[in-house]
């Protein structure tokens, strides 16, 4: 082998740098300044989080919400759920730190019809 192929060869990414895994960017939603973990939760999972953000809305911390889930997980897998309701607006952080739902879309369709309920556009 030359020196210029052995330069070739060791430039290469090593095989720890590289993940197969499916990825939610491959599906079209890029969730900015998040770390994508190895793994994502299933979809039960992520209905008991949301069930649980529902039943405590407003009342607990990140913490306290998850040790107060029906089934233990991982937190790092909680963290993921609760990143991407964020990033889909289904919940939201308080200046205290506590997470409550946000997303009731057949109220605010049903307020939408009212007149005098509006967007203004910006001047």
């Amino acid at each position: 082998m030359a020196t210029d192929d052995v330069t070739k060869f060791h430039a290469r990414p090593m095989a720890k740098d590289l993940s197969i895994s499916t990825d939610i960017t491959d599906y079209g939603i890029d969730m900015p300044g998040i770390a994508h973990p190895l793994r994502y939760p299933r979809l039960d999972t992520v209905l008991m989080v949301e069930r649980s953000i529902k039943k405590y809305d407003g009342e607990f911390k990140k913490r306290q919400l998850w040790e107060h889930l029906p089934k233990k997980m991982m937190y790092q897998t909680f963290c993921v759920i609760i990143d991407y309701l964020l990033y889909s607006g289904k919940i939201s952080i308080d200046s205290e730190g506590k997470i409550g739902w946000i997303f009731y879309p057949k109220e605010t369709a049903q307020r939408l019809k009212y007149k005098h309920l509006f967007w203004r556009k910006r001047p």
